[in-house]
């Protein structure tokens, strides 16, 4: 009588180890298949990552290089309207210079009339003209603090 009851409980044994193994077997190819997509996804971000640093910085170099010469015959300028440019950027007169390329204290001697930008000064301030608050805040973060 023992040895049929050692003889029953290996067999259930065997066959509870054959029916564990064939439901872990699912589980681990499917946890084998939803590794090798997470590697593939962290591959893919890795890679768009870099793709935005790269373009991150063209933009900033774009940004912060200074502004291609331009004719700047149909520019005109006016001390009331840099004030009001200024103003309606929401932006102080540093900001606002480092937008054109020049110094914080040159925008506010344009500002009073005590002085004239020059050719190449009025090539940098007449696309900020176009500019609104949103596009002057983003190109301030592009440029950066120097």
């Amino acid at each position: 009588m023992a040895n049929l009851l050692n003889l029953l409980s290996d067999k259930i044994r065997r066959l509870a180890r054959r029916e564990i193994r064939a439901q872990t077997q699912k589980t681990r190819r499917l946890t084998a298949q939803h590794r090798r997509g997470l590697a593939a996804l962290k591959r893919q971000v890795a890679s768009l990552g870099r793709a935005v640093a790269f373009l991150e910085r063209q933009e900033r170099r774009r940004v912060a290089s200074p502004p291609a010469p331009q004719d700047t015959k149909g520019v005109r300028f006016s001390a009331r309207s840099v004030k009001a440019q200024r103003a309606r950027l929401g932006l102080s007169a540093k900001d606002f210079g480092r937008l054109v390329g020049v110094s914080a204290l040159t925008v506010y001697s344009w500002e009073s009339g005590k002085s004239r930008p020059r050719k190449k000064q009025l090539a940098g301030l007449a696309p900020v003209r176009r500019l609104g608050k949103r596009e002057a805040r983003k190109r301030l973060e592009m440029i950066g603090e120097k």
